[in-house]
């Protein structure tokens, strides 16, 4: 029988952390409950979504730094029972408006474009937010449902409520990375007027080799499943590695070209990881179009982008264990 393998030391959890975070946001679920008094869709949701190492992490590191929206910090992360409250308290920490004498600034800090396995360093950089995500979604085995099952199991006008409430709160565009439901696009589409898809598409030969160093990163050798378990999981786990992540990364493509299909032009954008290296400011100018169509920001609230004209393209074989023609072939498989 398959058994997930523990994490290596540096990517396990800390279970008093846990217990204290627990804790900390159940006395909060009342307090934050006040603050759904403005859950109204007066800004735009931008969701961004993807296979695993994709480049969704740059790209919402990006995305954050340029000041056009709000999303999930790290510190906002410890309150995921509870954001609405902790959106507050970030607010009085860390906005200039409440800055009284530079008595607190330690939580003030510059986004930077480095991660590990998704994770950021700094109090205000981006966090995944999966606890928050997953209070609303029933997933157990799997991190999918049929979609009439998830509609009816799933407190997604919550998860609507408190997004929509958050926005209100930081007075932004909300963004976060929304790969837990890439297999469930539609379904959380309809929860919002003013979504934005956002589509990080990338090479899979090297997006294959990026997943494979991921597990190795996170686990201690490429054998273990790492990331979300799709619905197509109980068939790929056990395969080769190499097989079973490009089987990974070619479902979750489909996945995503099939849930964006019927979304009109102004709630959708693909990115090719490549050229968003090469030319950022262009799809900021693309993200902007959109979000004033669909009237989820107005022109006047646009900063002028002021972020990096390129980044590093990481696309170079760098895996012993397997050859990149290897993985060239194993993307034709997938693909058919």
């Amino acid at each position: 029988m398959f058994k997930q393998k523990q994490r290596t030391e540096q990517f396990s959890r800390v279970s008093d952390l846990e217990a204290l975070l627990t804790e900390l946001n159940g006395n909060l679920v009342c307090v934050n409950e006040k603050y759904l008094n403005d859950a109204s869709e007066r800004y735009s949701k931008v969701f961004v979504i993807g296979p695993l190492r994709s480049g969704t992490t740059l790209f919402t590191q990006w995305l954050a730094s340029s000041g056009l929206v709000a999303y999930p910090t790290n510190l906002l992360s410890r309150f995921f029972g509870a954001p609405l409250v902790g959106a507050k308290i970030q607010q009085l920490l860390t906005d200039p408006r409440y800055n009284f004498r530079n008595e607190i600034l330690d939580f003030n800090s510059d986004i930077n474009f480095s991660s590990d396995n998704g994770k950021t360093k700094g109090a205000l950089a981006p966090n995944e937010f999966w606890y928050f995500w997953r209070r609303f979604l029933p997933f157990d085995e799997l991190d999918y449902l049929p979609p009439k099952e998830l509609l009816e199991k799933a407190n997604l006008a919550g998860f609507r409520d408190e997004l929509n409430a958050l926005a209100n709160i930081f007075e932004k565009p909300f963004a976060m990375k929304g790969m837990i439901m890439n297999q469930n696009i539609p379904e959380l589409a309809q929860q919002f007027e003013k979504p934005l898809f956002i589509w990080i598409h990338r090479d899979p030969v090297f997006n294959i080799q990026s997943a494979l160093e991921a597990r190795k990163r996170q686990y201690g050798d490429i054998n273990t499943w790492y990331s979300f378990k799709i619905k197509e999981y109980p068939e790929l786990k056990n395969l080769d590695p190499l097989e079973s992540v490009a089987g990974q990364i070619a479902a979750i493509n489909r996945s995503v070209e099939q849930g964006i299909a019927d979304l009109p032009d102004h709630k959708k954008l693909i990115v090719q990881y490549e050229d968003f290296c090469q030319r950022p400011e262009y799809y900021y100018n693309e993200i902007t179009r959109r979000l004033v169509e669909q009237g989820g920001i107005t022109e006047d609230k646009i900063p002028a982008y002021t972020g990096e004209s390129n980044f590093y393209n990481t696309n170079r074989w760098r895996l012993e264990e397997y050859t990149q023609e290897e993985s060239e072939r194993a993307c034709k498989k997938w693909k058919n």
